[in-house]
């Protein structure tokens, strides 16, 4: 089976306070942060003994995973197993990078965001020269908020051309054509974001070679429809697994519309799904195969009118 799997424990704290974020600055008891190690700890040896499968695992945390110890201890494990193809997590890139030494950098890879004001800017440029020295695959993105953008396009112009920046359409709101422009100039792929995606009734790849896991083990298709699959651990999720279309009118969150089969999201992110970052960007190796970056590749595919 070649199998990914959005994992998303019961974590919800974060050391930022976006405003936009329900979860900022939001503390979790020690209790709470001990049974988010279990979990994780339970998922890890699970998805360690899968050696007949080949599988792709993405950390989708609510709050921010790479301040814990286990979030980067698990990363460093699975990186390191033959029969996973790629490992990532979503991240503010607050923490420490030091950890990334022991990890495999062909196999691990950081979907990171910029916050601003919630960051000083150099600390997170400096973060991400730390990544690019190292070797590590990482993209980085920003949310689309008018307040945001001197930020994002200084950003931009800092990274090297290889890393992809990524803009997320901020949650609510309507773009005019000249604001979205201004937005597609720094990521191409933007218009994908701006808009709700029609989903009802459409092919979608989860609940067929992608699931949800939470931090009991239930399996879903995606993190946005409740129906249950099955359990992880117990195996029955297996026999759920098939093609099936989505029950939802849309989808708009890039973790659930990027594995829609009638958006060609695959081709353009082609080894780089799981850490959103297209065929073509990216420090070192794809999974199917080396990725070449260079401005020449960088011309990406936009939405019809």
């Amino acid at each position: 089976m070649d199998l990914t799997i959005l994992y998303r424990g019961p974590l919800a704290s974060c050391d930022y306070d976006c405003p936009y974020c329900p979860f900022a600055k939001r503390r979790d008891s020690r209790a709470q942060l001990t049974a988010d190690r279990e979990a994780l700890e339970r998922f890890t040896e699970w998805a360690a003994a899968q050696t007949g499968d080949r599988l792709s695992v993405l950390l989708t945390p609510w709050g921010e995973g790479l301040v814990r110890s286990w979030y980067r201890r698990a990363l460093t494990e699975l990186s390191r197993l033959p029969h996973i193809g790629r490992v990532a997590i979503q991240t503010n890139l607050s923490g420490r990078t030091t950890w990334l030494a022991d990890a495999d950098p062909e196999r691990i890879a950081l979907w990171c965001t910029y916050h601003p004001g919630q960051t000083p800017y150099e600390r997170f440029l400096g973060r991400c020269r730390e990544l690019s020295a190292r070797g590590v695959r990482y993209s980085v993105g920003v949310v689309g908020f008018d307040e945001h953008l001197d930020e994002a396009r200084r950003l931009r112009a800092a990274l090297p051309a290889e890393v992809y920046l990524w803009v997320n359409a901020a949650e609510g709101h309507t773009y005019t054509d000249e604001e979205a422009e201004r937005w597609t100039e720094l990521d191409p792929l933007f218009p994908y974001s701006r808009h709700p995606h029609r989903s009802a009734g459409l092919p979608c790849r989860t609940g067929e070679s992608v699931i949800s896991v939470d931090g009991d083990g239930t399996v879903r298709r995606c993190h946005f429809v409740k129906a249950e699959l099955g359990n992880l651990y117990d195996g029955s999720y297996r026999a759920a697994l098939g093609p099936r279309a989505c029950p939802l009118a849309v989808c708009d969150c890039h973790i659930g519309y990027v594995h829609l089969e009638t958006l060609p999201l695959y081709d353009v992110f082609a080894g780089g799904v799981l850490e959103r970052i297209p065929a073509g960007f990216g420090a070192g190796p794809a999974p199917g195969g080396p990725v070449v970056p260079g401005p020449s590749r960088r011309t990406l595919p936009l939405l019809s009118p």
